[in-house]
């Protein structure tokens, strides 16, 4: 096979390495030594094996170092040194976290983790306590401290401080594995699931941008998984393709951040893009009922999600106006009589923020939806 036609290599997330350290540290603590390799079991049910690049005990605590490995995918954490570092805890406080050297801390609203914690995603915080619990019991009681060596500067090339995450990257990962896919292997794979529907006879098929909106699809519509496309970031990319190879019923589904940068005329929701507009998103929340006071907290916002969480606790809806601004973006991607666009906006639980309804992408324009 010639290098050029090499697949990607995968590589583990930064909450894959955490979970692997976190639970050799535990067992050393509790017998004196480290187990290397140490096995995790990822949420997708394969256990995989990481070699420990450092460890020691002592004071009460054990401290294991792994290096993460991305595989192909050009990530700033590449190579880093994930440590954590396991103390016994309160009694009955279970598993706890702490943000050691490098590891961010949220001090703004609106991501997955309140102000004041640890920016460790939930699906890692699900998988270290479980981790925990494979070598101490479900009722153990222990106090993780997360670190990554040169965490503060690599933060610095992401969206972190923007956020509000101050001084460390985050740890991440819904899955434990670091899939690398360039633009054009994205673009290809979008392609091979969109045959593949209309080779099994599916004349529906549902593109998503990411896994909380894919599950949420799936839920709405009873999906089969062979309809769901993971079209990521690349809504313009999965559209043409479905206009020279046509599918009756096409969905785009997102959260509130990427929906609504497609209804402000992006077909690529990367943030790389650029990031949504949060002044037209609060002169979409005036049309919608709005008040000034309102529209200024949403001008204001740290994030979309935050911007919609104010419109929804006020009783305005914004998320029918996104969705069918979105649906206006899309629709002449295809214009075909023959496919009808939906839109539908979730937020991060999977619960419905906005929806337009399909309708036949010839037409020159999506119609609000009332409620």
């Amino acid at each position: 096979m010639k290098e050029a036609e090499m697949p990607l290599r995968r590589g583990w997330t930064t909450g894959a390495c955490a979970t692997a350290a976190t639970k050799a540290a535990c067992s050393a603590l509790l017998t004196g030594s480290f187990p290397d390799p140490v096995e995790i079991t990822l949420p997708g049910g394969n256990v995989v094996g990481f070699a420990l690049a450092n460890h020691e005990i002592g004071d009460g605590r054990a401290t294991v170092g792994i290096v993460k490995d991305a595989g192909d995918d050009p990530d700033v954490t590449h190579g880093a040194l994930v440590k954590s570092t396991v103390r016994a805890g309160v009694p009955g406080s279970g598993v706890t976290f702490r943000a050691g050297s490098g590891v961010g801390t949220v001090t703004r609203p609106g991501l997955p983790i309140p102000p004041g914690e640890p920016a460790i995603n939930p699906v890692p915080r699900k998988m270290i306590a479980e981790a925990v619990h494979q070598v101490a019991g479900d009722k153990a009681d222990f106090e993780v401290e997360i670190s990554v060596v040169g965490g503060e500067e690599m933060a610095q090339r992401t969206l972190n401080p923007r956020l509000g995450i101050l001084g460390g990257i985050s740890i991440l990962g819904t899955t434990g594995i670091v899939i690398p896919y360039s633009c054009s292997a994205w673009i290809h794979s979008i392609h091979r699931g969109v045959d593949v529907a209309r080779a099994m006879g599916f004349t529906h098929v549902a593109g998503s941008t990411g896994n909380a909106s894919e599950m949420a699809v799936q839920k709405f519509h009873g999906l089969h998984e062979v309809q769901l496309i993971d079209m990521g970031d690349f809504v313009g990319g999965m559209l043409k393709y479905i206009r020279a190879h046509p599918v009756p019923r096409v969905t785009i589904a997102g959260g509130v951040a990427k929906m609504t940068k497609l209804a402000q005329g992006m077909l690529d929701v990367h943030s790389n893009r650029g990031a949504a507009d949060l002044d037209g998103l609060a002169t979409v929340a005036i049309e919608a009922g709005a008040g000034e006071e309102l529209a200024a907290r949403i001008r204001g916002a740290n994030t979309v999600a935050e911007a919609f969480a104010l419109a929804v606790a006020e009783g305005v809806v914004i998320g029918d106006a996104i969705a069918a601004s979105a649906w206006r973006t899309a629709a002449p991607v295809l214009k075909s009589a023959d496919i009808e666009l939906e839109i539908l906006v979730f937020n991060r639980d999977g619960e419905l923020r906005g929806h337009a309804p399909f309708a036949p992408t010839h037409s020159e324009s999506r119609p609000l939806k009332r409620r």
